[in-house]
């Protein structure tokens, strides 16, 4: 019950204690409740409606050990996995986009320890800072639960450290695809050691090195990617015999946006033929809008939690509530042949919000059956508009904020 819970203030978009606890008066079903205690026996007897405040609410999400939401994320995200996209008869790889972002956390002396505020030249910044790394499934969209660490301090974390940590987590043999910041060995390195395939993007330096010249277009060498004498000196446990066998694809490539061409570097081990890896880089871009929805959509920019172990919880709740309107999407998509990205996930969230408690309090299955069938119906309704010319980008401009208060001192 805690943990649906905390997936249910996730949905509303990171709601106040009250609204949880006013969700759960307004009645769940007993399989909530596998071992109901006095209080929710005499509920269920009497009619004797538990008090609405927050304070047992808040003490049981805090007792909550850190263990079962981590499972509890895990597990929900492996079946989604399995349901939603099953290996291909062609035993094409399943393709994972990484990136790192940032969030923000409570300033508490705890929280301001573990994951301290940056700073410049004007002086330290008021909110920890967190930086996460997130691994999204190509073609669902279903997020595997994230690593994340200190972004400033001397307890910093870089993406690729966080990606070593949760290498281990990725479905087997799915293939990683990241941008030039993940275009570096020992990412390389990691993943081919567990037999991930690889498709990432190199730095232009990094590319010539490998090529041991000067870079051009239509460039498809095999090549064996040795760690440098830096590299080494950052990673001290790679062996002496360390390698990867691959290829590297190099392109002349045309911005959609009309910017100047230029040339992009690929260091992969697909058996793919070139065209199609291009292909399949330029779908990358998708980790970037995943990355919005969490922090703009379920509004995980801003944590609330003041520990860091409620901290934990918060961000990997955010995963499973993500997650389950991915999976919504996913079955959607099954029904109709849309991409599963061709869905608007904010309308999906909406509709899931709401019908959620209808189809919680459903008597009998038959009428849980109905209100799925509406939930699909509208769910249908939810595909993105397809727009024959592409609209203008619209300025980055905003409104002046007026200065009307000075800044607060420490």
């Amino acid at each position: 019950m805690v943990l649906w819970l905390l997936v249910a203030q996730r949905l509303q978009g990171g709601a106040s204690l009250e609204s949880a606890v006013l969700q759960m008066l307004c009645g769940l079903p007993a399989s909530f409740w596998p071992r109901p205690c006095k209080r929710i026996l005499d509920w269920q007897e009497r009619g004797q409606m538990p008090s609405s405040n927050t304070g047992a609410y808040n003490q049981a999400r805090r007792a909550l050990p850190l263990s079962i939401v981590e499972k509890s994320c895990d597990h929900i995200f492996q079946q989604l996995v399995d349901q939603l996209d099953p290996p291909a008869a062609d035993a094409s790889p399943r393709v994972f986009l990484l990136d790192g972002s940032s969030m923000r956390a409570a300033h508490t002396p705890e929280l301001c320890k573990i994951y301290p505020p940056g700073s410049n030249l004007h002086g330290e910044s008021h909110w920890p800072v967190l930086r996460i790394l997130v691994a999204h499934d190509l073609q669902t969209g279903l997020a595997m639960r994230p690593e994340w660490g200190a972004m400033y301090g001397e307890q910093a974390v870089s993406e690729q450290g966080l990606l070593e940590r949760a290498i281990d987590r990725l479905p087997p043999r799915a293939a990683v695809m990241g941008d030039a910041n993940f275009g570096v060995f020992s990412v390389a390195y990691a993943a081919d050691q567990r037999q991930h395939p690889v498709l990432l993007r190199l730095t232009l330096e990094r590319a010539q090195r490998l090529a041991g010249g000067a870079l051009q277009d239509g460039i498809d060498r095999v090549v064996e990617w040795r760690p440098s004498r830096w590299e080494r000196t950052r990673h001290p446990e790679l062996p002496e015999d360390a390698c990867i066998r691959g290829r590297l694809l190099v392109r002349q490539v045309q911005p959609d946006n009309g910017g100047p061409a230029f040339l992009l570097a690929l260091f992969t081990t697909l058996s793919l033929p070139a065209d199609e890896v291009f292909a399949l880089y330029g779908k990358r871009w998708a980790i970037e809008t995943d990355l919005r929805t969490l922090k703009s959509t379920l509004r995980l920019d801003q944590l609330t939690c003041s520990t860091a172990d409620m901290v934990a919880k918060e961000i990997n709740m955010g995963i499973a509530a993500y997650n389950l309107v991915r999976a919504l999407i996913g079955f959607a998509s099954e029904q109709s042949g849309v991409p599963p990205r061709g869905y608007s996930f904010t309308k999906v969230r909406i509709i899931l919000q709401t019908f959620a408690p209808a189809l919680a309090q459903a008597p009998t299955q038959a009428v849980a059956q109905r209100i799925l069938d509406q939930i699909m119906r509208c769910v249908q309704q939810a595909k993105l508009p397809r727009r024959n010319r592409k609209r203008p980008s619209s300025p980055r401009e905003v409104w002046k904020r007026g200065i009307t208060f000075p800044n607060r001192k420490r």
